[in-house]
């Protein structure tokens, strides 16, 4: 199976940033964790803080890749690009983020990927990355 991660603003700096919110792990050591484990899984990774690159990124891997796993952090509730390149591709896409946005801020209790994503995952730390390839691992059949 073929899974692409996409990371979007401000997630390269995972483990330095907000840590009380994100944790103190960098993306590169948790993706580790997650080849190390899931080793029937051939992953691809990539972040952006610019949205162009993001769209671009989907359209490379939307139609070769079997699922996309997409944290597009503060674009998530402001990009109608990103949410019309996820309904362009054919790869499923499971929305993730680290912390719950419905606790946050009001303006993140709106997502413009949500609804065309095939699941959404919120809160979870970065075990909402992992709880997505488990998803994408179950229905890979169906």
């Amino acid at each position: 199976m073929k899974l692409a991660i996409l990371n979007g603003p401000n997630l390269n700096l995972l483990g330095k940033r907000e840590t009380e919110l994100y944790g103190n792990i960098s993306f590169e050591r948790y993706l580790s964790y997650l080849t190390d484990t899931y080793k029937s899984v051939s992953f691809s990774f990539f972040q952006s803080n610019i949205e162009g690159e993001l769209i671009t990124k989907l359209h490379e891997v939307g139609f070769s890749y079997d699922g996309i796993i997409l944290n597009a952090g503060a674009y998530t509730h402001t990009s109608i690009g990103i949410s019309d390149a996820i309904k362009s591709i054919h790869a499923p896409v499971i929305e993730v983020h680290i912390t719950n946005t419905f606790s946050r801020e009001s303006f993140r209790h709106q997502s413009y990927i949500s609804p065309n994503a095939k699941g959404v995952i919120i809160g979870f730390g970065l075990q909402s990355y992992e709880l997505a390839v488990q998803s994408f691992l179950l229905h890979q059949n169906n």
